[in-house]
């Protein structure tokens, strides 16, 4: 049995359904009992769990074989006592479980402590998790391309692509798809020890890139904009991301422009097969079928 956490949203959904894809039994953890309804019709286990909670997660883990773990997009509060928190409760609930294997999300960058902004909670959530399953995988994906959708709507009906990255900068990306993929291998793989592995996409893309893989999708030129440090705040605020947990995601554009973000030389490297262009169309496709 394989449990997946997060099933709700874009990687664990992803991670889920390459596994049942595969053939293996699936149990799906998410937060709300509507939420599992679809996965039922696909034949998956569901089991309602507060990921902070230590108890509700090792009842989850009963009877796997493999776990795939994550720490939620920070919402509010300080995102930085929010994974320390979270870091104690899962890494606790793994080893009341006695698990095998565990694959935890994480992200390129994720070596470094600070100066990182919110990727730095993952280095917390990796060094809670260190050593609490016999087998652990840190999953470090590069920046997914699914964000780009919070800006998906000004490149369909502006022709701009606005960007907080540097529209030149070519950074690791990868499509959720192939995070999900990648999970999937690593759960049926059979290993023991700590691996680290660092996912891209086919190649490293830049804001521009994107900007031309919208404009191949939709049929028309678009542009991307960079906009300045000064203005990133004043973005956030108005879309209704609290002060706090923006000062972490503007604390990874930063990192990010400073190059703090890269790829460790000795760890494993992977890239996914997923065309830049096609995960843009699977991005638009699914704005334009959302009510």
């Amino acid at each position: 049995m394989h449990v997946v956490f997060g099933a709700a949203g874009r990687a664990g959904g992803e991670t889920a359904r390459a596994l049942i894809e595969r053939g293996e039994q699936v149990r799906v953890v998410v937060r709300r009992p509507e939420q599992g309804e679809s996965w039922k019709a696909l034949g998956a286990e569901v089991a309602i769990a507060n990921l902070y909670s230590a108890d509700d997660v090792s009842r989850a883990m009963e009877g796997a074989s493999a776990a795939f773990l994550l720490s939620p997009p920070p919402r509010d509060g300080d995102p930085f006592a929010q994974a320390a928190e979270l870091g104690r409760a899962i890494a606790e609930a793994v080893r009341r479980a006695n698990l095998a294997k565990t694959v935890v999300l994480s992200s390129i960058g994720a070596q470094h402590a600070s100066d990182t902004g919110v990727i730095a909670t993952l280095h917390e959530i990796e060094t809670a998790l260190a050593g609490a399953a016999r087998a652990t995988a840190f999953l470090r994906s590069g920046y997914f391309i699914e964000t780009w959708s919070e800006v998906a709507e000004a490149a369909i009906s502006e022709g701009i692509l606005p960007s907080f990255l540097n529209v030149e900068q070519n950074i690791p990306m990868v499509s959720t798809a192939d995070v999900g993929e990648a999970a999937a291998q690593l759960m049926t793989e059979t290993w023991e020890g700590t691996r680290i592995v660092e996912l891209g996409g086919q190649e490293d893309w830049s804001a521009r890139d994107v900007a031309t893989a919208f404009a191949e999708v939709l049929g028309r030129p678009i542009e991307p904009v960079f906009l300045p440090p000064e203005q990133h705040l004043a973005v956030l605020t108005e879309a209704g991301v609290t002060p706090e947990v923006a000062t972490a995601l503007l604390g990874m554009y930063d990192g990010i422009a400073r190059g703090r973000v890269t790829r460790q030389e000795n760890n494993e490297h992977w890239r996914g097969a997923t065309p830049l262009a096609a995960a843009i169309k699977r991005m638009v496709t699914t704005l334009h079928a959302t009510p």
